[in-house]
């Protein structure tokens, strides 16, 4: 959700934490903030809203400093304003705290600290951190009263241990000029490491300009920045821990707009490539083999597994809820999908013998960890689809495939969604192989028809100009309703999300054959519905239902297969698609709704990239 970002080296402090503030704006935000070390004191800055606001005053008053940590904040406890927005301080100004998550027990602690003559500013929760450290500072820094760096450390990890809830956090402390300390437990932060220069971020692009080179902090650590070095120790013990540095391979033009308006629209015509990165290796044509290098399941335990269960939020439980019927068509094997956060309530029947498959784009999403810690308590085999390398996902699963999408910094997801579909479509694929579920023939002509599918989303983002079209005729709509059927059922979801998340539009996704049992009351000309009639075994069953629309004076949008000329004669709004097997439709018809919303949202003048209440990553529950 907020974003960290801290620095130390030999740069302007001040111009980096903006820079890395600036590429964490797609996470979501209502106000901002810096602190600046400079060898004699700190200087800290905050504003509310935009960063720009941000930027604006300290152009008037620059901060100069080696280090510090900056903040964009996404209001949980407390309302947005600048006394709530971070960095946040103890009574004396020189101890502070950026924070990502939620401390649970902060109103005990709060309480606590009041009695004893602490004063607090903000509502937040994470003022309490900077209380608690002051505290400890007190109790070390001995009779010279001087803040050692050994100090510093051991205050902030004794503080932490009273702590309980989730955080990221970035600390600073006045005494201690040439330190940077960073800790997690259940959010991300990460540590990027380049020639005497060390950064913190909560996200890889954060810190892509300046490094590649980047150590994926674990829950308990605690890691102290110098100019020279960094050491990461635990928690508890304060024993030394040794974490490898992984190289990003994202580059760090990726990350930025490459001429369009934004990165929701680079990030639609993305998708051709990011589904040929994510197939690229994985499909031999020679032996005809899927070949997925860290899942990590015998081929026995594949045949073994009684049941698969899928589990995300989101935009990734529609992509879960394709791999569902992918599953259970190629591989006959039953599957459950369970939105992440109702999944440990209802007491699951999961245990050994059973596969659980996690979705996320960044891997950090905190229902879906909690998910799968609780399959793995359960004595599951675990799996996690995930785009980030090193993600908390990506580590705790078992076995792990990777989308190949580079970073996604619009909020609503878009290439991320087809590749995880993608992946879906290998994972099946390979289990019907390893299980004998389908004919050689079957995964050959499969194989070779998901070799095809850029070339189709390619084709597909052609018709832009009718889409756009289509969003002047109906943007000034305030409900939409989407059908779809079979495996475009999860699509008419996915479109309904779309639209709802950019452009404020209440949206409703439903299976069409659930259309008479209750929304087709809600049917009126000022109502458009949007019917997914591509070339399908159920195609004849939605042509009923646009009937059954029109019939009432109901507006209706058509998604329909190149030639059909049936659907003309109910709708003149149609957008026509490529012939395609059926079972590569659900990538190929999201892209015309996406790119609907998108110009929908354009039109009604909405923050496309950073839609309202809306964060990128929800790292907390």
């Amino acid at each position: 959700m907020c974003g960290i970002v801290g620095y130390i080296g030999k740069d302007n402090a001040c111009d980096i934490l903006l820079d890395g503030l600036r590429r964490l704006e797609y996470r979501g935000y209502d106000s901002a903030g810096i602190v600046v070390l400079n060898g004699k004191g700190l200087s800290l800055r905050r504003s509310v809203g935009k960063l720009g606001t941000l930027e604006a005053s300290l152009r008037n008053e620059p901060l100069e400093g080696h280090a510090g940590i900056g903040h964009t904040r996404w209001a949980t406890h407390g309302r947005p304003s600048e006394e709530n927005a971070h960095p946040h301080h103890d009574c004396e100004g020189r101890v502070v705290v950026v924070h990502n998550g939620i401390i649970e027990n902060y109103p005990a602690l709060k309480s606590e600290l009041q009695s004893q003559g602490h004063k607090f500013i903000s509502q937040t929760d994470t003022e309490v951190i900077a209380h608690l450290i002051e505290d400890y500072l007190r109790q070390y820094r001995g009779k010279s009263k001087k803040v050692t760096e050994e100090v510093f450390l051991l205050s902030v990890r004794e503080a932490l241990g009273k702590i309980r809830g989730a955080y990221a956090l970035g600390i600073v402390c006045a005494d201690c000029p040439d330190m940077v300390i960073g800790a997690r437990m259940e959010c991300p932060l990460i540590l990027g490491v380049s020639d005497s220069e060390y950064f913190l971020a909560s996200d890889i692009p954060a810190i892509l300009q300046k490094t590649r080179e980047a150590v994926f902090l674990e829950d308990g650590d605690v890691v102290g920045l110098t100019r020279h070095n960094y050491r990461i120790v635990h928690l508890k013990t304060g024993k030394p821990i040794d974490r490898k540095v992984t190289h990003i391979t994202w580059d760090a033009i990726q990350a930025e707009k490459s001429g369009y308006r934004h990165f929701m629209l680079k990030e639609i015509n993305e998708q051709p490539r990011s589904i040929e990165d994510t197939l690229r290796g994985r499909l031999n044509l020679d032996d005809w083999q899927v070949h997925l290098g860290n899942l990590r399941i015998t081929p026995e335990k594949i045949n073994s597994f009684q049941k698969m269960f899928i589990v995300a939020c989101g935009t990734s439980w529609h992509a879960g809820l394709v791999g569902k019927y992918l599953v259970e068509r190629w591989v006959k094997a039953s599957c459950e999908v369970d939105i992440a956060s109702e999944f440990r309530y209802r007491d699951p029947m999961v245990g050994p013998g059973d596969l659980l498959v996690t979705v996320s784009q960044s891997g950090e999403t905190a229902d879906t960890i909690a998910a799968l810690r609780y399959a793995k308590e359960k004595g599951a085999h675990t799996l996690s689809i995930c785009n980030a390398v090193g993600s908390t996902l990506y580590r705790e699963a078992h076995g792990k495939i990777l989308t190949h999408c580079g970073p996604e910094i619009g909020v609503a997801s878009t290439k991320a969604f087809t590749a995880q579909v993608t992946v879906f479509y290998l994972l099946a694929l390979y289990g019907a192989l390893i299980r004998g579920t389908l004919s050689r023939a079957q995964v050959q002509e499969i194989m070779k028809d998901l070799l095809h599918l850029p070339k189709c989303i390619f084709e597909v983002l052609k018709q832009e100009e009718k889409i756009i079209d289509l969003a002047k005729k109906f943007h000034q709509c305030a409900h939409f309703l989407f059908l779809g059927r079979n495996l475009n059922y999860p699509i008419a979801l996915e479109g309904a999300l779309k639209l709802k998340e950019i452009s404020y539009i209440h949206a409703e996704g439903y299976p069409a054959g659930e259309m008479k049992h209750g929304p087709i009351a809600l049917i009126d000309p000022q109502m458009p519905v949007l019917a997914i009639a591509t070339q399908s075994p159920v195609y004849e069953k939605v042509i009923s239902n646009m009937e059954e629309v029109r019939a009432r004076g109901g507006a209706v949008i058509a998604m329909a297969t190149e030639g059909d000329d049936r659907v003309k004669n109910i709708t003149e709004n149609v957008i026509y698609l490529p012939p395609m097997p059926e079972f590569l439709t659900p990538c190929v018809n999201v892209v015309p709704l996406q790119l609907l919303a998108y110009h929908i949202a354009v039109l009604r003048g909405c923050d496309v990239d950073q839609p309202r209440n809306l964060a990128k990553s929800v790292t907390v529950e």
